[in-house]
């Protein structure tokens, strides 16, 4: 989810003390002289190569929200792989990203105002009537609060505002009568209920037909809700309130943020990352600018720009200068305990920070935003897209993408505040990965692991509500858009808010009477917005000089601890002790261990426990040593276990009409042919007889000199390789036979041998499961011939076989795999009817193992003072520059639909339809690259 914005840029000398009305009248002029100020770093781009970008991203937006109408409609998301809509019941469940459906036509909603920005007045007034006519709010639905708001709410509102600013200009909506207000009014007083706490605090859930606590509800048993989920609400309840005169809105959100406020850590002005909403204790301790309260600050910022109330932008300041004090590492942002501010909570960034760089240009503090934002777009170019969690020294640590807007939005605030035209080739970078890696005939997928290129079935609504919206207004002058935008800000869903809501309706004081602020001192503040002018003093490579340094701190040799390094080389220290190099016996490591408040305890079984109380060690730097040791040695307690462990594989269907553009996740097997070894191998798919591959095929003309296709079950994964390999086969895919299984919702395991010598397979193994197996045997049913490609790692598109307008005989096939190896026998003793979990892939992020290591020291993680158990999600330090990495799980069960009637019925097609659909889809991208777009 989004979470970040920012309406303008500040940048007029204007006194914050003086009438909020002079302020938001000069603050519309901000952006104007900002871009102005360019450096000389990268040369400019030609009005006709932006004009024909920003039409690329009008190409690709219609491709997104057309294929929506088409395929999935009035479903609130598009599942761009199977072309149908995901209606909430009916697909297995995934946790807590499924509370953000509510069966309100989400995406349609989300995607409202970004029509008008993008200059579709009359495609947005055909979507606001579909909206009226058929949208419901009252659902039997448990949904979270903080996605209805920003997502839903925020949309009503931001295309309320918009249609009235199309009414007011005498061509369009003159038939709108504030309809889309009264649905954000209606969902507001839905909403209210979960703000029944002691505290003020929401629920961070709510049905919306009964609210909370009625045992048809469903919810309000929880304790506990993030801060960014009781913090992000100010900006769309304060702007209800503003639109219709009700103040209850505006009066409940401002509530909650005075509590939040009241309970920050008062010696570090930091926030934790969960609160218990009816004690106000906090849960998590560990803060940062990333998931759980990202939003927070951002809201407290632009309340005041929409506001005009000091009171935020102090909250802000103060909380600004601990962030840049004790969580700001530039170029890196990490997570601090807030009792402990000195000592770092984890050692890896989540993607969600990549907003705080465009807040920060609304801040004015210009040098750490571009510093930040350059180390994420060179992880960025080294993984296609910005995975959603990378180590400190920059390797994969979450590899999934949802296709998140964030970065995007910090490239376009950078470009508005400095003109450089360097940022604009960022955002060419982006489309074209878009388009490269993760579009599909049926939209854009997400990506379920940025390390092989395999792809999820998942369009996110704000992916149409703000990556489309932010890229387009990198490229678009003034004048092509119908409205000025100076006039709105942006809300963390990208929904615009217009600016003359801080003169309307302010029933409610500026000053909050609720907190003190005795302990501010004013001269800690700037009192104005800052000057372009002298953003960059006197010197055009200003941007490029603070740039530059950055440009290989991400590369392929994985850097490790580059920052503390660089600082024991220039002080002439010794590094600090590695797990790996830790000997009980060596006398100058136990005193280290010492010095960094680390104590070594015998235990009676002849093990060594570790023990670390940070209040110990000599330094705060000592003590953040200690913690990284720590988290090192926690790692190689189960090193033993992970070392069994491949990455996943990928199977990408090329021939016609897929192109390449269909990459299914698969699991790799302990024996046969290495892919990560050896090139990629290319054929046809064959179903083999029997097809459980558990004995000898009685088709083997068949499945000669191609991929086997067999089920699981009945006999050992080892069995059915050899079978098909004496069949002649070049490679076999196990499919699963659990109907419905998907990688979307369990976790991927690699096939285990049958505890023999399996040096005798030679050919490659994947495993897919139900959902990915059914798309290439759907394929295959109606196609005579499917050719597929095994790798480990997705390729490129061939533009060659794109254009031919016939599929390539199945005498064209070629064998692309190199020379074949044996891989060592694996002495597992297991049936491939194992439960996945017995040997999972991706373990929980938070579990580990207290297996004895080679060096016999055991690893207490409870007795670990220093810091809480989510400092354990640590990967490997040591070692080569590994990409396996841990991936949190999602749930596999499948939510009841409370209300079965309801006709939300997936729009499921026959693959011929399908592809019918997309034969003009895909003569445009061929225009496209055709054009060199």
């Amino acid at each position: 989810m989004s979470e970040a914005g920012g309406g303008r840029v500040c940048g007029c000398p204007v006194p914050l003390r003086a009438p909020w009305s002079l302020v938001a009248a000069t603050a519309a002029l901000c952006l104007v002289s900002a871009t102005s100020v360019w450096t000389a770093g990268a040369a400019p781009m030609s009005r006709e190569e932006k004009q024909k970008l920003g039409n690329q991203v009008l190409e690709m937006f219609d491709h997104a929200y057309g294929n929506y109408m088409e395929h999935a409609y009035p479903a609130d998301e598009l599942m761009p792989l199977t072309c149908r809509g995901r209606v909430r019941g009916q697909e297995p469940s995934r946790g807590d990203v499924d509370d953000a459906l509510g069966k309100f036509s989400l995406t349609l909603i989300d995607s409202l105002d970004t029509l008008v920005v993008l200059n579709k007045t009359k495609e947005f007034e055909d979507a606001v009537r579909k909206v009226l006519r058929d949208v419901n709010l009252d659902n039997d639905v448990v949904v979270s609060v903080f996605e209805t708001n920003i997502r839903v709410l925020g949309g009503l509102l931001g295309g309320h505002s918009l249609a009235i600013m199309l009414r007011e200009k005498g061509e369009y909506m003159q038939w709108y009568n504030d309809e889309l207000l009264h649905m954000a009014k209606q969902l507001g007083y839905k909403l209210l209920p979960a703000f029944n706490t002691t505290s003020g605090l929401p629920y961070p859930r709510i049905n919306l037909k009964f609210g909370i606590r009625k045992p048809e509800a469903r919810t309000g048993t929880e304790t506990d809700t993030c801060t960014a989920c009781a913090g992000t609400l100010i900006l769309e309840f304060a702007a209800l309130s503003r639109f219709t005169g009700a103040t209850i809105f505006e009066e409940y959100a401002r509530k909650a943020l005075d509590f939040l406020w009241e309970k920050r850590q008062r010696s570090s002005n930091l926030v934790g990352v969960t609160i218990n909403i009816h004690t106000g204790d906090w849960v998590r301790k560990d803060s940062g600018v990333g998931a759980g309260i990202d939003s927070y600050y951002e809201y407290l910022l632009k309340a005041y720009v929409l506001l005009g109330d000091d009171s935020f932008l102090e909250r802000f300041n103060t909380h600004y200068d601990a962030i840049m004090r004790y969580i700001s590492q530039p170029p890196l942002l990490l997570d601090v305990h807030i009792h402990k501010p000195m000592l770092n909570a984890r050692t890896w960034m989540d993607a969600l920070l990549a907003f705080f760089p465009g807040l920060q240009v609304l801040k004015g503090d210009i040098r750490p935003a571009i510093e930040t934002h350059e180390m994420l777009y060179q992880v960025i170019k080294k993984h296609n897209f910005l995975p959603e969690a990378f180590t400190t020294d920059f390797r994969v640590h979450w590899a999934q993408h949802p296709l998140r807007p964030e970065f995007a939005e910090s490239t376009y605030f950078l470009y508005k505040a400095t003109g450089d035209p360097y940022y604009l080739e960022v955002g060419k970078t982006l489309i074209e990965n878009l388009n490269k890696y993760a579009r599909v005939p049926c939209g854009f997928a997400a990506m379920k692991d940025v390390r092989t290129g395999s792809h999820e079935d998942r369009m996110d609504s704000f992916f149409l509500a703000e990556m489309f919206k932010y890229l387009y207004l990198l490229f678009a002058d003034k004048e092509d858009i119908i409205f000025d935008i100076e006039d709105y800000i942006f809300t963390t869903e990208a929904h615009l808010l217009p600016l003359w809501l801080s003169t309307t309706n302010q029933s409610i004081s500026k000053k909050n009477t609720t907190s003190e602020y005795t302990e501010l001192d004013d001269s800690n503040f700037d009192w104005t917005c800052p000057n372009t002018q002298i953003l960059f003093p006197n010197d055009p490579l200003y941007a490029q000089s603070i740039r530059e340094p950055l440009k290989n701190v991400v590369d392929k040799s994985c850097p490790r601890g580059i920052i503390r390094v660089e600082e024991n080389f220039r002080s002439g220290t010794k590094p600090p002790l590695r797990a790996r190099d830790f000997m009980a016996t060596n006398p100058e490591h136990l005193e280290i261990l010492k010095k960094m408040g680390v104590s070594l305890i015998h235990l009676k079984d002849g093990r060594v426990q570790l023990v670390q109380h940070a209040i110990q060690a000599a330094s705060s730097i000592d003590a953040e040593d200690g913690l990284r040791f720590m988290q090192e040695m926690i790692e190689l307690s189960s090193q033993q276990q992970k070392e069994q462990q491949l990455p996943p594989r990928a199977v990408q269907i090329v021939s016609h009409p897929f192109f390449g553009r269909v990459v299914l996740t698969a699991g790799p097997a302990q024996f046969g042919l290495d892919l990560s070894k050896h090139r990629e191998t290319r054929g046809f798919v064959a179903s083999s007889k029997p097809y459980n591959g558990c004995s000898e095929l009685t088709n083997p003309e068949a499945v000669v000199g191609k991929i086997a296709l067999i089920q699981r079950g009945q006999c050992m994964f080892a069995e059915k390789a050899r079978n098909i390999q004496n069949a002649g086969a070049i490679g076999g895919i196990v499919i699963d036979d659990n109907e419905g299984s998907s990688s979307d919702t369990a976790p991927l395991f690699q096939m285990a041998g049958d505890g023999k010598d399996t040096d005798d397979i030679k050919i490659p193994m994947l495993f897919l499961f139900s959902k990915e197996g059914s798309i290439i045997l759907e394929a295959l049913r109606e196609y005579e011939e499917v050719e597929v490609l095994l790798s480990d790692k997705a390729k490129d598109r061939d533009p060659e076989m794109e254009n031919e307008e016939q599929p390539s005989s199945e005498s064209d096939s070629q064998n692309q795999s190199g020379e074949q190896s044996t891989s060592a026998s694996q002495e597992f003793d297991l049936v491939d009817q194992e439960s996945p979990e017995e040997s999972s892939l991706d373990s929980h992020p938070e579990s580990f193992s207290q297996a004895d290591a080679d060096s016999a020291v055991s690893i207490s993680p409870v007795e670990q003072t220093s810091h809480p158990t989510e400092n354990h999600e640590t990967p490997s330090l040591d070692g080569e520059c590994t990409d396996l990495e841990n991936q949190p799980q999602e749930q596999s069960e499948t939510e009841e639909d409370s209300n079965p009637n309801v006709s939300w019925g997936k729009k499921v097609q026959p693959i011929d339809s399908i592809l019918a659909d997309w034969n003009e889809d895909i003569e445009a991208f061929e225009m496209m690259e055709k054009d060199e777009l």
